[in-house]
Order: structure tokens, then C-alpha cells, then sequence
């Protein structure tokens, strides 16, 4: 009897955080950097009157193409939609890389680069970070002719560390030394700012330097997913900076600030060469028809995003005094989630995360996937729960 034979691929799947618990009928989430505040009424009124399911939705989502265009002040025929950006990253990954190619990602870094990359083939070579920090100089140790795509999220995720002034300098000036040892057959340097999950950013400056010494034929791609909660002066988006650029890609979702992450929808910007190549890759019908109707309202309420970012804001600093009396210390706000390192506390990260589950309280451990011990992510949550997780730690220390 013959066997049905297929590519074996060497790459470990993505393993989401917890999202339920046995003997728990009601669970505190506070593991996936979910929009603190829901979705907005205004989705929730187009909803609710959404008639027939029964027709396959617009496969160009032309209408939220339509606002997005309009919202961002950007041209239409150069967005692509996607089933979340995590779609978009694999067709990015599909369209340019091929077997023997190199991935350059930080060790601590959204983990969709690595397994995209690895399942077509290309070889994924981890960066060392200093303190949960990117370090460039071990990035340009390990670029070799057959390098094709640097990943470097930026803050980072799950560490939401950033690189200071000085060490921005540094960065600054280890530019050239990238793109000496940028080789031929380079074709991508992949840029996630703000990171997830160290948490760790670019400023504006050095995003335009480095896509100025970069060639012309190198395409920067650019992830904007926690872009709406940077408030930072030195930090403009990817889409602000670069939006008029041939030779820069930009990501964005609607899963983080909007809160839209089960409807699965995200965006792309760029050339129209690119959109036209991107376009033959995508699936028809990647958006429902009730993702694109609630990404197009969610647009609309610029009042929820402003009262989101403000909420954000408030909590993270409060949860950070809080945390830090308990020798739980963590990163300066970049994005909406918060790296709790347990190095000065009495307890250990794994004890903490187990006791909050009992108490029906879920965090994100950065320790399977991740690679990160004694160490959690905590994302902001709604105001009931980042009161509730303050009582149960109270307890866990009482």
C-alpha cells in the first residue's frame, strides 16, 4: 500500500497563550495584548444588523480599503487586506524567500517571523540580545551572503524594552557597519516598531537613515501593530514615515487597539508592483464580510481609540508602581503590555503564574516559545480587571 508523501517541515507550531481553565467558569485574560476596552459601540451597533451570512464576501475588500485610504490619507490601488497582518507576513515570506535563504530575528521576538520563514524553507540564525535589548552588533556578526531578511521588532514582545538615547546613538552609528555587510542577495530587513514582545522601539531618525543607506532594491517592511499606543516623541509610525516610499512595506491590524483580534483582519501598504505580486498569492475571500464591515466602523471612532490610548496609559503606570513595590519590576511603557521580571522578587515567575491561575487570572508566559525564564507579560487590562489582578496579588504576598 503506497503512503501519502509530504514535505516534513522542521518548525515547531505557534502555541497561543491560555485562554480558558479547568474549574473556572469566569478567567481574567491578560495574556494576548487584547484591546483593554472591547470594540467599539459603533461596531457593535453595525453587528448587530448584519442580515445574511450566505454570500461570500468582497475577495478586494474594496469598501474597507475604501476608509482606510481615506483615514490614513494613503492611495488606495496600494493596500492589500489580510486575515489578520499574520497572513500578509506569510505571503511576504512566500513571494521573496526560497530553501537556503537566511532569516536574521532576535532571539526574543514575535514568533510568527521565525515559523513563516522556516516554512518555506529558509534557515532562521537568532541574534543575542543584551538585557532583553537588540544587539546590532551581533545582528551584523551574523549577516552572510545568503542573508535575505532581518527581523527586528521594535519595542519588543514580550521583554517591551527600548533602546535608549545613548544606545540609540550607538545603533546610529552601527548603520554603515549594516549596510557594508549587506550582501547581492539581500532582498528584505524586516522591522517591527514598536516589538513584540521585548517591547524595544526605533526613533524616527533612525528609521529614515537606515532605509537611506540601505539600496534601493532592499525592501524595508515595516510592522506597525502597537503603532496607536506610541506616544513617545522621538517615535513616528511606519506609515507616517514612509508612506510615499517605493522600496518600504508597512503592517498594520485591527487586532490590538481596535479589538477585533477573532474577526482576524490586518493590512498592508505598498508599491503597486508589490500589491500586484502580493495579490496572486493572497486567497480569495481571506476577509469575511463581517470583519470588513467592523474594521470599517472601527475606523470610524476616533473617540475610542483616544479613550483607549488614555486608559492605557493610566494603568500601565499604575500597575507598574504597583508591581515594582512587590520587587516586580518592569519595562517603561511602550506598547500595551508590561514585562514583569521576578529577578528581585521573593517568588518565582512560574509560582506567581500558577497561583493566578488558581485564582482564574491568566498571564502570558514567556518561557515556552519565548525562551525567556522567571519572567511573565502582562497585558493592560479593563479597569475591574487590572483591579482584580492588584487584590489577587495582594493576596498572593498577604
Amino acid at each position: 500500500m503506497q503512503k501519502v508523501i509530504f514535505r516534513k517541515i522542521g518548525v515547531t507550531s505557534y502555541k497561543p497563550g491560555r485562554s480558558v481553565l479547568l474549574n473556572k467558569k469566569k478567567v481574567i485574560k491578560l495574556s494576548a495584548n487584547e484591546s483593554a476596552l472591547g470594540f467599539s459601540s459603533r461596531v457593535k451597533k453595525k453587528l448587530s444588523k448584519i442580515g445574511s451570512l450566505s454570500k461570500y464576501p468582497d475577495s478586494e475588500s474594496k469598501s474597507l480599503r475604501k476608509e482606510i485610504s481615506k483615514k490614513f490619507n494613503c492611495n488606495f490601488d496600494q493596500i492589500i487586506c489580510g486575515s489578520g497582518s499574520d497572513e500578509i507576513i506569510q505571503m511576504i515570506c512566500q513571494l521573496f524567500l526560497k530553501k537556503s535563504d537566511e532569516v536574521i530575528v532576535p532571539k526574543f521576538s514575535f514568533l510568527m517571523y521565525r515559523i513563516y520563514s522556516g516554512i518555506v524553507g529558509a534557515k532562521i540564525v537568532y541574534s543575542i540580545e543584551n538585557n532583553f535589548k537588540v544587539s546590532v552588533n551581533d545582528i551584523l556578526k551574523k549577516v552572510t551572503r545568503k542573508t535575505k531578511i532581518v527581523f527586528l521588532a521594535n519595542p519588543n514582545n514580550p521583554t517591551a524594552t527600548y533602546l535608549s538615547a545613548l544606545e540609540l546613538k550607538n545603533l546610529k552609528v552601527s548603520i554603515p557597519e549594516i549596510i557594508k555587510n549587506v550582501s547581492k542577495k539581500t532582498k528584505i530587513v524586516f522591522l517591527a516598531n514598536p516589538n513584540n514582545p521585548t517591547g524595544t522601539y526605533l526613533t524616527s531618525s533612525e528609521l529614515l537613515e537606515l532605509r537611506k543607506k540601505l539600496r534601493k532594491n532592499i525592501l524595508l517592511v515595516v510592522d506597525d501593530a502597537y503603532a496607536e499606543y506610541m506616544k513617545n516623541n522621538d517615535y513616528k509610525s511606519g506609515l507616517k514615515l514612509f508612506k510615499n516610499k517605493q522600496n518600504v512595506f508597512i503592517l498594520r491590524t485591527f487586532s490590538k487597539i481596535y479589538g477585533l483580534s477573532s474577526l482576524r483582519v490586518g493590512w498592508g501598504y505598498g508599491s503597486k508592483k508589490i500589491i500586484k505580486a502580493l495579490n496572486v498569492i493572497k486567497p480569495p475571500f481571506n476577509v469575511n464580510e463581517v470583519a470588513q464591515k467592523a474594521a470599517i466602523e472601527s475606523l470610524k471612532d476616533t473617540k475610542f481609540i483616544t479613550r483607549s490610548v488614555k486608559h492605557n496609559i493610566i494603568y500601565a503606570k499604575k500597575l507598574k508602581y504597583f508591581l515594582n513595590q512587590y520587587g516586580i519590576n518592569s519595562n517603561n511603557i511602550s506598547a500595551n503590555f508590561l514585562l514583569l521580571n521576578f529577578e528581585k522578587c521573593k517568588f518565582k515567575a512560574k509560582y506567581f503564574y500558577e497561583k493566578l491561575k488558581m485564582k482564574g487570572i491568566i498571564l502570558r508566559s514567556t518561557e515556552n516559545g519565548y525562551n525567556i525564564k522567571n519572567m511573565l507579560r502582562l497585558t493592560i487590562g479593563s479597569k475591574t480587571d487590572n483591579l482584580k489582578f492588584m487584590r489577587a496579588v495582594k493576596g498572593i504576598f498577604n
